[in-house]
């Protein structure tokens, strides 16, 4: 038999849920104990009553009871079979308890799916009950008729009421399982941006750089010198960002050992990067037109690898000689601008790159768009929410 489990609903609320085993059996035992031991008790204390009556109310109730033993399998059959008992039970000449079990399996039928079944079956049970009653002259009171009928429409309230729990406790469930995947597949995400701002950036400059450096190595000692020191400092402003991002995921960035060797990129380093940059036949300048006047932290970050991101591709693709980075305030906006004087859009692609910059921009509500500058090259422009998403 399976373990009781508990569950936690929209509310924080725990709710039991038994062995399945005891939502079987109980139905069977409750209904045996309140309809045979009564059914016996009223056969021998009224003893004038016949021995055929007696034996076949007692078969009837026992049989009604038993017959709950499929409801979890059959329940539109078993709420059939136990309806057509107790009609049959109507018509012996004796009166007993009531048929419990008919209440047990029409909840039952509803909640597993078979309302068809328990209203056909009820409804042509109760109708041919009373039609055949009546033209037989059994003693049925008007108000008896009534209460049976209320009982049996309360017997469909409840199983529709607990259907209805369990269908929002099932959809609860899948929602809550979509929102972890939902969570999962973000955090995946955002684990390969980190990964792509702390990784492809650097490599991708070192490997230009190399090139050059191979490149220049007999005939301009002195570029190639240039670009192995150029070398030297993305390589290790790259490890040091390596390492934090690996403390970050393992979520021990407090530890003394293993904290971040670098914060988080602000706009201030945005100078730092554009020297970085500078070289090899390709100059960046740094137009900061804030007046020291900062967005938030998280917006400054995303500002700054949108400006990594796109003078990446400025150094891998657009084979420029000038590039700028222009940092201004429009209303309630930080617009990130970086242009150069490349080939412009016809070497543009939308590869994961330029991906990346719509994906960082849209994460704080905000908007990114390649264009052709006025006098040749591509511009990148980022929109982005001075004070954060709303």
């Amino acid at each position: 038999m399976p373990d009781a489990a508990w569950t936690t609903d929209s509310t924080g609320t725990g709710r039991f849920h038994p062995p399945a085993g005891v939502t079987l059996y109980v139905p069977v035992v409750v209904s045996l104990l309140v309809q045979v031991p009564p059914t016996i008790a009223i056969a021998v204390w009224t003893r004038h009553l016949a021995p055929w009556a007696t034996a076949a109310s007692i078969l009837l109730a026992t049989a009604s009871a038993l017959a709950l033993l499929a409801a979890r399998r059959f329940p539109g059959p078993t709420v059939a079979v136990i309806t057509a008992l107790a009609v049959a039970d109507v018509f012996i000449p004796t009166w007993g308890p009531p048929y419990i079990s008919l209440a047990f399996a029409i909840v039952g039928a509803v909640v597993r799916g078979a309302r068809v079944w328990a209203f056909v079956s009820v409804g042509v049970g109760w109708l041919f009950a009373v039609v055949v009653g009546t033209l037989l002259r059994l003693d049925w009171h008007p108000l008896q008729v009534a209460a049976i009928t209320a009982v049996l429409a309360a017997c469909f309230g409840i199983g529709a009421f607990i259907r209805n729990r369990r269908d929002r406790a099932i959809a609860y469930r899948a929602q809550l399982a979509e929102r972890r995947r939902t969570t999962e597949r973000e955090e995946r995400e955002r684990i390969a941006r980190e990964l792509h701002d702390v990784l492809a950036h650097s490599l991708s400059q070192i490997s230009v750089q190399a090139g050059m450096g191979l490149h220049l190595f007999d005939r301009e000692p002195e570029k190639a010198r240039e670009a192995l020191a150029n070398i030297r400092g993305l390589s290790a402003t790259g490890l040091d960002e390596v390492r934090g991002v690996l403390a970050f995921l393992r979520g021990d960035e407090r530890s003394p050992h293993t904290a971040p060797l670098t914060p988080q990129p602000q706009l201030a380093d945005l100078e730092r990067l554009a020297d970085q940059r500078t070289g090899l036949g390709l100059t960046v300048t740094l137009d900061d037109r804030l007046d020291g006047d900062l967005p938030p932290s998280s917006v400054q970050t995303t500002a700054y690898r949108i400006a990594q991101e796109a003078l990446t591709n400025v150094v891998r693709h657009s084979a420029a000689s000038t590039a700028t980075i222009t940092l201004d305030r429009d209303g309630d906006d930080l617009v990130v601008t970086v242009s150069d004087d490349g080939v412009g859009m016809q070497n543009a692609t939308e590869g994961t790159g330029i991906r990346g910059i719509r994906e960082r921009a849209a994460l704080l509500d905000g908007t990114a768009r390649l264009t052709e500058g006025s006098r040749g090259g591509t511009t990148v422009t980022a929109r982005l929410p001075w004070n954060g998403p709303a």
